[in-house]
């Protein structure tokens, strides 16, 4: 299936599902804004770049991202039909993260 931005996502997309997981894996105190994604490939693969936007009420980002980020990659995501290939929390410099997630077909 080709992407375009004025067709559905492929069916059996994850993300819904891979949003209410990952607000359960956080932290008290972080909250998940509106979420994007973005169709990916590679020439084996076929899958989603899933970003997710987290804002704290207290504290610095950048500190919090390494936990966070080890926490979140020791979770066993369960995904039908579907592997997280890669996931990456990223701080930004107005104290907030921003958690992006790579899922492909399984």
């Amino acid at each position: 299936m080709l992407w375009s931005p004025v067709r559905p996502i492929r069916p059996g997309c994850p993300h819904g599902r891979l949003r209410r997981l990952l607000a359960r894996e956080l932290p008290h105190g972080l909250l998940l804004g509106p979420s994007t994604l973005r169709p990916w490939a590679s020439a084996n693969f076929v899958g989603a770049r899933h970003a997710f936007p987290c804002a704290s009420g207290a504290g610095d980002a950048a500190l919090a991202r390494p936990a966070l980020q080890a926490r979140l990659g020791a979770v066993e995501w369960r995904l039908p039909g579907h592997i997280v290939a890669d996931l990456v929390v990223e701080a930004a410099g107005d104290g907030s993260m921003r958690i992006e997630i790579l899922t492909v077909e399984d």
